[in-house]
């Protein structure tokens, strides 16, 4: 049965090359992963499709390299084998389902005998069930595709591709060992996939339009605020057109942070309830008679503790997959539509238009007479430094809350996992974020805030970005443990301790040595006098800088969002 299927093909190719070739006509160009024998055969097939093979150290670092290389490069792909590959990985993809990362999760299977007969086989557990790991990450994907007969295979990973780009989330993918060289119609590549978004219907997107110009002309102080699905389902040029257009005031949320420009006249600045930079943007933006928000994601951390006070009767949501309009919702209306016809139809002499508050970096403002490197003075000082088009990626901590008071140079893209918030993810998403730029052929810095804590837990892929020759510039605040956790319980408590370790050490054994600059800095002039220097600037190769903070400080905004967060998981029924 199966030779005379194959010789009805026009074209047959392995599966192995079919789903390769698709990824690659994705964007995808280089795969993360770990080997394991039930992927090694699919592995093979890599180079003739074009795609780069980078050999993490551990299945999670692949996953976290894979969400931030997804981050900048729109899509991204991993490979690990059955069970224990997988489940390793299962943390750093979850978190690129929770933060909207459209990520392709490729399993390397036992043999679809194998699965038939309920084996017992290595690296199952032990029941015959080969479904039980596919179940997990049904939970953490918006598609599961099992690739068991040849006869579907190509249909499902054209399905399941089109699914992780259009819905921005991670896919699942099973390639048993005995489908890895099975074959399907070559031919099929010749027609690329449908990656469009499904259109909203007409008349329903005219109605929501209509409805919101109405409610646009008649405010007498409308904003928009930018949020981070925004960025993770591509509608910043919709967005920066609208701006454009309308010169309204535009704000960003601390996970909307690089989706416009900051250098812009009308950007004013980060709202986050009671956390926002500068002050004056939370009065702004909560008197606001219409609030046009664009892909809000408005968890506890992006709002500093929920402390936004703003009224659903002043706001307009619009979603990769809804609208609400006050207290209307219109189900299946996509934001995109509607933001190109607003665009389009906007008067800017019809609207009424406040300024916007100045936002710059406040150096002077936060310097004291102490040598001391402080996180007030720290963040602000960092905006001076960053260059055009730089890709600045904050970890869980310090990094993600001090970035709020630093004021981007036109075109930076930030990454942060500000909802999921695993801590050591930064570390591998830089990984990611620098080999993607490269594989995009551009010249762009990629810039690292790790905290010392965090940098412990998954600091091996310093090797992986060595053996890849990658030059991020890469700081790592040494203020001896878990600041973040402190300032929710514990601030003396040993369990927010860590281990002090020679990080600059770690370079060499990672085998760095002679191709790293390694600093340590511990006072503002020897940070500034870094700062400025043309060599480290031109970060032509890795740089690791250990920057010596106090133990018990912290960015403003992380001491109220802590507090708030520790009062939330105090609330009892």
């Amino acid at each position: 049965m199966t030779d005379l299927r194959v010789q009805s093909l026009r074209s047959p190719i392995d599966v192995s090359e079919y789903l390769f070739r698709r990824l690659y006509e994705v964007g995808v160009r280089s795969v993360h992963g770990v080997p394991g024998d039930y992927n090694l055969v699919a592995l093979d097939c890599l180079p003739k499709c074009g795609l780069r093979w980078v050999g993490s150290v551990n299945e999670l670092n692949a996953a976290y390299a894979t969400d931030g290389y997804a981050r900048v490069k729109q899509i991204g792909a991993l490979i690990t084998t059955f069970g224990v590959g997988e489940l390793s990985a299962i943390n750093g993809v979850a978190g690129a389902f929770s933060e909207h990362i459209p990520v392709v999760h490729i399993v390397g299977y036992p043999s679809t005998l194998s699965q038939r007969d309920g084996m017992l086989l290595h690296h199952t557990l032990g029941n015959g069930d080969f479904n039980v790991f596919a179940n997990m990450s049904a939970q953490i994907s918006c598609q599961v595709a099992k690739l068991n007969s040849p006869s579907e295979i190509a249909d499902q990973i054209d399905h399941v591709l089109r699914e992780c780009w259009v819905h921005s989330r991670p896919v699942y993918i099973t390639l048993p060992t005995d489908m890895v060289q099975a074959k399907v119609e070559g031919h099929r590549l010749c027609k690329p996939i449908d990656l469009s978004e499904p259109c909203n219907d007409p008349e329903k997107e005219d109605y929501v339009v209509d409805v919101i110009m109405k409610y646009l002309n008649a405010a007498k102080h409308p904003l928009l605020l930018i949020d981070a699905c925004a960025i993770r389902h591509r509608v910043l040029a919709e967005v920066h057109e609208l701006a454009e257009k309308s010169n309204l005031p535009i704000f960003v949320t601390p996970m909307g942070k690089g989706a416009v420009n900051e250098q812009h006249h009308n950007f004013g600045g980060v709202y986050a309830g009671n956390g926002s930079h500068p002050p004056e943007v939370k009065d702004m933006v909560e008197s606001s008679d219409l609030i046009i928000s664009i892909g809000a994601l408005k968890s506890d951390f992006n709002t500093a503790g929920f402390s936004y006070r703003t009224s659903q009767l002043n706001s307009i949501d619009l979603h990769s997959d809804h609208c609400v309009v006050r207290y209307s919702t219109y189900p299946g209306v996509r934001m995109r539509g509607v933001l190109q016809k607003i665009a389009s139809q906007i008067d800017p002499k019809k609207l009424s238009v406040r300024d916007t508050p100045r936002v710059r970096n406040e150096v002077k403002e936060n310097h004291d007479t102490s040598t001391t490197i402080t996180q007030s003075w720290f963040w602000p000082r960092l905006g001076e430094f960053l260059a055009d088009q730089d890709i600045v990626i904050t970890e869980t901590g310090t990094a993600n809350f001090g970035i709020w008071d630093t004021k981007f140079p036109v075109g930076v893209s930030a990454l942060s996992q500000v909802l999921w918030g695993s801590i050591g993810w930064s570390v591998g998403a830089c990984q990611g974020a620098a080999l993607a730029a490269r594989d995009m052929g551009v010249e762009r810095r990629t810039i690292l805030f790790v905290g010392d804590g965090s940098f412990q837990l998954t600091a091996q892929e310093l090797s992986t970005m060595i053996r890849l020759g990658l030059n991020p510039i890469i700081f790592v605040i040494c203020n001896e443990g878990f600041t973040i956790e402190r300032f929710i319980h514990g601030m003396d408590a040993t369990y927010n301790d860590i281990a002090k370790w020679d990080n600059q050490g770690l370079v060499d054994v990672f085998g760095g040595s002679g191709k790293a600059r390694k600093v340590a800095v511990r006072t503002k002039d020897e940070l500034n006098k870094l700062l400025v220097d043309p060599t480290f600037k031109a970060a032509e190769k890795m740089q690791f800088v250990e920057v010596h903070m106090p133990k018990k400080d912290a960015p403003r905004a992380l001491v109220m969002t802590a507090e708030a967060s520790a009062q939330t998981n105090a609330k009892r029924q």
